[in-house]
């Protein structure tokens, strides 16, 4: 330990392949280097392995709550693609930083079969992904939980749109729990907050399921309220490529029009189908993650299945010209003439012209 020392204090160092002691040191055992080892130059005649610089994170990198007992994910699948496709469209979205990068960690987090989806991105209206979780609600049952979440441009300095969906819960409490999770949100304004508030419904839905049903009144004072006003009131016209399951599309169509409060129509004239939607502009963006999210159809096997071929053909705000519709109703119509008189009826014989007659030329 003295000669040790005395090397040291001296400034001398051991000639190359020697020890501290001025004697060889033994060849170490060859073996073969890490994939990722590099050369970092000769200290003492040795070579040493420099570690990887740290790269993005994987699925199991990241750590997060277990959910009805599942183990954490271990590996990239299920996540990798979700990641990809934020990062993909990072340079595209008008978003601040500070979301997308919650974007990419949301897409780490929630990783399993099913649970993470882009739904949509647009550099005007935002970024809108569901989640799919479960928290625990009466009698210690798990509760799986749609969680959609809309992010818009100036996210996070202003609140996200959320829907709530699920099979166990009744429509009053669906209502309740998106109250609740809006009431958290305004706590955590101008800063990261998705994550955090699906932690919160796992961990308080029990206690909201064991309140009195109020949801549903709020939600009418709520809906009275926005269209009393010209302004909240807006029109939608959808074109569908076609239904197969058409009794079961046809009445799934019509509950949720009921539940939003929206007014229209649903129109049939040989293959052309078209929605034409009235009302709160912020129910009928719920309307379209519905019908962009559910299993509303079947596909050529009989399996259910969720609408890819719509397309929204306009969105605008209603003109003191347009017909307000006092109801949703399904119709059938035997000729173009008959199509067209609907809509000169309703005062939108401009969007017949630019929008349903291209489908039939």
């Amino acid at each position: 330990k003295q000669r040790v020392s005395c090397t040291v204090a001296s400034g001398r160092h051991p000639a190359p392949g020697h020890g501290a002691f001025g004697l060889p040191e033994k060849s170490p055992k060859r073996t073969e280097p890490p994939v990722w080892s590099e050369r970092a130059g000769a200290v003492g005649g040795t070579s040493r392995a420099t570690p990887p610089p740290p790269g993005p994170r994987r699925c199991g990198d990241v750590e997060r709550p277990l959910v009805a007992g599942r183990p954490r994910c271990s590996g990239p699948a299920g996540a990798g693609a979700a990641e990809g496709e934020v990062r993909r469209g990072r340079g595209r979205a008008a978003m601040a930083e500070q979301a997308q990068e919650e974007l990419s960690a949301l897409a780490a987090i929630f990783c399993g079969p099913d649970e993470w989806e882009v739904l949509s991105r647009s550099e005007t209206d935002g970024t809108v992904f569901r989640i799919r979780t479960k928290a625990e609600g009466l009698m210690d049952a798990d509760v799986p939980l749609e969680l959609v979440f809309h992010l818009p441009v100036n996210y996070p300095s202003c609140l996200p749109g959320i829907s709530v969906n699920s099979e166990h819960l009744t429509r009053a409490h669906r209502v309740t729990v998106k109250e609740k999770l809006l009431e958290q949100a305004e706590n955590l304004v101008s800063e990261p907050m998705v994550h955090e508030l699906v932690l919160w419904i796992q961990q308080n839905l029990r206690h909201i399921l064991n309140q009195p049903e109020t949801g549903s009144g709020s939600e009418t004072c709520a809906f009275a309220t926005s269209t009393a006003v010209d302004d909240g009131l807006w029109i939608t016209l959808l074109h569908l490529d076609h239904m197969r399951a058409k009794t079961k599309y046809v009445k799934t169509v019509e509950k949720w029009a009921s539940n939003l409060r929206l007014t229209g129509r649903l129109m049939f004239m040989g293959k052309i189908i078209l929605i034409l939607l009235q009302g709160d502009r912020n129910n009928i963006k719920e309307y379209l993650i519905l019908q962009k999210t559910s299993k509303v159809d079947v596909d050529s096997s009989g399996k259910k299945c969720r609408e890819k071929m719509i397309s929204v053909l306009v969105e605008t705000k209603v003109q003191t010209e347009h017909k307000r519709f006092l109801a949703f109703e399904v119709k059938e119509y035997s000729s173009l003439d008959e199509l067209q008189k609907e809509f000169e009826t309703a005062g939108l014989e401009k969007l017949f012209s630019e929008f349903v007659l291209r489908l039939v030329k």
